[in-house]
């Protein structure tokens, strides 16, 4: 039998410059995008309210991790300024967990965020 599970999903964006560590061609010198990001989280049950999640908590905790990157030089933040590439994909990862950290709780989780690097470019990270 199958299992239903209701989603919710919330977009933002933040600008910011980087370099790609140890790669060869125009990714390895410093350059910026305007990244979108798409936060999706997950519940198999609504609230009294008859809602998973209050989209304004996912965007507000979302809002929190794009301020910490928007308009920075990744490759200097914390944890892109030592050996961990700032790339798309790691990103991605980072959002994720950050986020997950604010607003998981036993009735719905984070399980998707995807990175956009460029309007037709982009990366995921998720649960399995």
């Amino acid at each position: 039998m199958s299992k239903h599970v209701y989603e919710v999903m919330v977009e933002t964006q933040f600008s910011a410059a980087h370099a790609l560590r140890h790669y060869r061609g125009q990714g390895e010198s410093v350059h910026g995008h305007n990244w979108r990001i798409q936060v999706f989280v997950r519940g198999e049950k609504l609230d009294g309210n008859h809602i998973l999640v209050d989209f304004r908590a996912v965007r507000e905790a979302t809002e929190e991790v794009m301020h910490y990157l928007d308009h920075k030089h990744l490759n200097e933040l914390p944890p892109f300024d030592q050996e961990l590439n700032p790339s798309t994909e790691n990103i991605a990862a980072f959002v994720f967990h950050q986020v997950a950290s604010r607003i998981n709780t036993p009735h719905y989780q984070v399980t998707l965020v995807r990175a956009w690097e460029t309007p037709t470019t982009m990366a995921a990270y998720g649960l399995a």
